[in-house]
C-alpha cells in the first residue's frame, strides 16, 4: 500500500514538473487568468487527484507535493525560487492550503459527505455515530456529534485506512462544524 502511495505520488510529481516546464516556455504570451487555469487543469487537478489515500502518509511522501504547488505558485506569480512571501502568495493570493491541510479538507468533506448520506454505502458504513452503538450510548461522547474510530494497530497502515482516519479527523473538527444541520457550503 504505502509502496503504490509513493509510486503515485512519484508519477504525479515528475508528470507535474514536466508540464510545470512547458508552461514555463509560454507563460510570458499568456495572462494571469489564463495561466492560472492551465496550472489548476494540468498541476493542481492532478495533485488533488485521490488525496484520501494520503491521510496520515509520512512527511516525506507529501513534501514531494507540496514542492510541486510551490513551483506552480512560482509559475503564476513570476517569482524565483528563493524569494520571499511563497506562504503568502499561496495562502492569501491564490487561496491554495499546503499539502496536509488539502488532505484533511479533502478527508473530512467526504466524512460530511458520508454523515449525510451523499457517499456510497461501503464508506457510509465506515462513519458509526457514537450514539448508534448500543454499548457507547450513556457515555457523554454520544450526545456529541461523533463518530466511531475503528479500533485499528498503530505499527500497521490500518491507522491510515478511512475507517480510523475519517472518523479521526471528524472528531478533531470543532462542534460547531459537526452540527447535523450544517449545509455543504456552510461546512466548507
Amino acid at each position: 500500500m504505502l509502496s503504490s502511495n509513493i509510486g503515485h505520488v512519484s508519477n504525479v510529481c515528475s508528470a507535474g514538473f514536466y508540464r510545470l516546464r512547458q508552461l514555463q516556455r509560454v507563460r510570458r504570451s499568456l495572462d494571469t487568468e489564463s495561466a492560472a487555469t492551465l496550472v489548476h487543469a494540468f498541476v493542481t487537478s492532478r495533485i488533488d487527484y485521490c488525496y484520501v489515500l494520503l491521510a496520515g502518509a509520512p512527511k516525506a511522501t507529501t513534501d514531494k507535493l507540496q514542492r510541486l504547488l510551490n513551483a506552480a505558485a512560482r509559475l503564476l506569480s513570476g517569482t524565483e525560487k528563493f524569494d520571499r512571501g511563497l506562504s503568502q502568495l499561496l495562502h492569501v493570493d491564490l487561496h491554495w492550503l499546503d499539502v496536509p491541510e488539502r488532505v484533511k479538507y479533502k478527508l473530512v468533506t467526504m466524512v460530511y459527505n458520508c454523515v449525510h448520506g451523499k457517499a456510497p454505502s461501503y464508506l457510509t458504513d465506515c462513519c458509526t455515530p457514537i450514539s448508534d452503538v448500543a454499548t457507547r450510548r450513556h457515555l457523554r461522547s454520544a450526545s456529541r456529534p461523533q463518530l466511531l474510530v475503528s479500533r485499528h494497530n498503530l505499527s500497521t497502515y490500518c491507522r491510515r485506512a478511512f475507517s480510523v482516519a475519517g472518523p479521526a479527523a471528524w472528531n478533531c473538527l470543532c462542534d460547531k462544524l459537526r452540527e447535523p444541520l450544517l449545509t455543504a457550503n456552510s461546512f466548507r
